[in-house]
């Protein structure tokens, strides 16, 4: 019997971790609303983010950096809006606070700041997936869409 709960006791410790490890992967900055839910931008994989890129579904692809950063290479379709310039009014280049939107800069740092501001703002599809440097997609080096 001693055993037993040993074993019992362990089966408990080991739930306990495994409970603290997935709130501490958590993805991004969370807000909790009147309902005790947990709402936030969403923190993606880069493969999740090119499956959503495929997807005709009205998204935009924001890329945080510097104009400068920009122009040297950017996701196909990406426009520029610098993370230093969002601030808590809607940017008029997204106008639609429901429209999907997928975040990224050059290594997740800023990207993971602006979907943070946008969520305050009040977009509801807010999409983070890291940086340029990680991407194994399509990189283009024209301004088509810049700030």
């Amino acid at each position: 019997m001693r055993r037993s709960n040993i074993i019992s006791s362990c089966r408990r410790i080991l739930l306990a971790v495994f409970a603290l490890l997935l709130a501490a992967c958590s993805s991004g900055g969370q807000v909790m609303d009147g309902e005790d839910m947990v709402r936030s931008y969403m923190q993606i994989s880069q493969d999740e983010a090119k499956e959503m890129m495929e997807q005709d579904d009205g998204h935009v692809i924001v890329d945080v950096r510097r104009p400068d950063e920009f122009e040297t290479g950017h996701i196909p379709g990406a426009i520029c809006i610098p993370n230093e310039t969002i601030g808590s009014d809607q940017p008029e280049e997204l106008p639609d606070l429901n429209q999907v939107i997928l975040v990224y800069c050059r290594s997740g740092n800023r990207s993971k700041q602006a979907a943070q501001k946008l969520f305050e703002i009040g977009y509801t599809n807010v999409y983070e997936f890291g940086g340029i440097i990680d991407w194994t997609g399509e990189v283009v080096t024209e301004t088509a869409m810049s700030y």
